[in-house]
């Protein structure tokens, strides 16, 4: 069989195109058309706020004291390891998480470059406590980190012994 016409490829690949494609699509619908420019807060529910917040670090604003460059290296670097796994792994399951996390890391590397920051636009929150501000491309790393820990952890079936 192609390697090309492999469903764990092809589903792939698919995958990770319609992340990066829809979450930068969000962002230029809301940045570049609306003209959103940060601070923008619409309440849609007591626990839930959608707004425009720039983040300057990797997840949850770790790593925010690093230079724009070294964030694109580390972030580099993940990408190229997790294209590495791809290409070994011959699994659907993994191809899909680690596409889901390709997709998105992809999608925050061009933020950096075009906007300097990562736009996040999804507040979860109760009352004072304020959990995340994400966007679609976090969404997808998310899942995709959970189908990998679910891929690595699931029972795998028993080799039969060679004795």
């Amino acid at each position: 069989m192609n390697w090309a016409a492999k469903p764990s490829v092809l589903w792939s690949l698919i995958l990770g195109t319609d992340v990066l494609i829809l979450d930068r699509l969000h962002k230029f619908v809301q940045i570049d058309i609306f003209g959103w420019m940060g601070g923008e807060v619409v309440n849609i529910a007591p626990f839930f706020d959608y707004v425009l917040v720039w983040n300057t670090g990797i997840s949850y604003g770790m790593l925010g004291g690093l230079t724009p460059e070294m964030l694109l290296a580390v972030m580099g670097v993940a990408v190229l390891a997790l294209a590495y796994w791809w290409w070994k792994d011959d699994s659907l399951l993994t191809r899909l998480g680690i596409a889901l996390a390709i997709g998105g890391a992809v999608s925050n590397a061009i933020d950096r470059v075009v906007y300097g920051a990562v736009a996040d636009f999804f507040h979860l929150f109760w009352g004072n406590f304020s959990w995340y501000v994400f966007n679609i491309a976090d969404v997808a790393i998310t899942f995709g980190v959970i189908l990998l820990i679910y891929d690595v952890l699931k029972s795998k079936p028993r080799q039969p012994s060679g004795t």
